[in-house]
């Protein structure tokens, strides 16, 4: 037996654009993430819609067989975890708007997550990143100076390719960042990444800078803004060349970043705030990263390891 349906008659794409539209304004949420929130919501209905009916009309035996057929088709449990947190978020501002009656995601129990660490570079294997651009080229330089700032700054990849020149300031070595939420910081720039930035200003960044990206730090060579996906295959080519086989990600530098602090005795409540977390638990996970590389050595070096 169908429930209640919707008490309007909002078509699925409404519904998804005014929770999406609330969600930017109340939380000032990313694009990236605010993207993810669609694409789970438009897989959602697009599956509803084979079945005759919709995101609002949807009922809790509908929610658990879309589930059902996801984790059926090797869907691992953290992006289970990512849909059902969408879902929940998704039925609760429109039960409080009154656009439906009961909320069909309601006791749907997440999965467990184990909590995964992240692969880190360690501090010879980022020298050996950070040296393998071709810095006599203005792309080689640009690269450079990329991953010089990031592994200075511990900035998040989306941070970093949206930064113009007003953020920067050499003169007092900081980057002034807007990060998730709107929320901003302060991050010390370090004597490499100012001198590399210096370099990259005097003798690289002409090279890209057209009328489309006059402010943006790190144009593309099409001279403007650089995408995520751009960058990341610059940093897979650069790994490659380094020798480095591990498993990496954008975030690569941000982890080594973090966890090089921690290794050389920062507070980790000051590396929260360098890196923009709003709640501490989540910097905790490179103390977990931290712990198990003191582990290794101690295994490695000492006489009763």
């Amino acid at each position: 037996m169908r429930p209640l349906p919707a008490v309007n008659n909002m078509n699925d794409n409404e519904g998804i654009d005014v929770f999406l539209d609330n969600l930017w304004l109340e939380k000032g949420l990313s694009r990236n993430t605010l993207d993810a929130y669609r694409a789970d919501l438009n897989s959602l209905s697009t599956w509803l819609g084979q079945r005759k009916t919709g995101l609002l009309s949807a009922n809790r035996e509908d929610l658990l067989k879309y589930i059902a057929q996801r984790v059926s088709g090797g869907a691992h449990s953290r992006s289970m975890a990512r849909l059902l947190s969408t879902m929940r978020s998704f039925y609760q501002y429109h039960l409080r708007e009154k656009n439906i009656q009961t909320n069909p995601s309601e006791k749907i129990e997440s999965p467990r997550l184990g909590r995964s660490l992240p692969s880190i570079l360690t501090e010879s294997e980022v020298e050996a990143l950070l040296e393998a651009p071709d810095t006599s080229t203005p792309v080689g330089l640009r690269d450079r100076t990329m991953l010089e700032v990031l592994y200075a700054t511990g900035l998040r990849v989306s941070e970093l390719i949206l930064l113009t020149t007003s953020q920067i300031n050499l003169r007092q070595g900081v980057i002034r960042v807007t990060g998730k939420g709107n929320k901003e910081r302060l991050v010390p720039l370090g004597d490499e990444a100012i001198d590399w930035l210096e370099k990259y200003y005097q003798s690289g960044r002409d090279s890209f800078i057209k009328a489309t990206a006059k402010d943006t730090v790190f144009p593309s060579l099409r001279g403007k803004p650089m995408s995520r996906q751009t960058f990341w295959y610059a940093i897979k080519r650069h790994t490659a060349k380094a020798g480095i086989n591990k498993k990496i990600s954008p975030h690569t530098l941000r982890h080594a970043f973090a966890t090089h602090l921690l290794n050389h005795g920062a507070d980790l409540r000051v590396v929260q705030l360098l890196l923009g977390h709003s709640d501490l638990s989540t910097t905790q996970i490179y103390t977990h990263v931290a712990m198990e590389r003191l582990k290794s050595l101690h295994g490695e070096h000492h006489p009763r390891g």
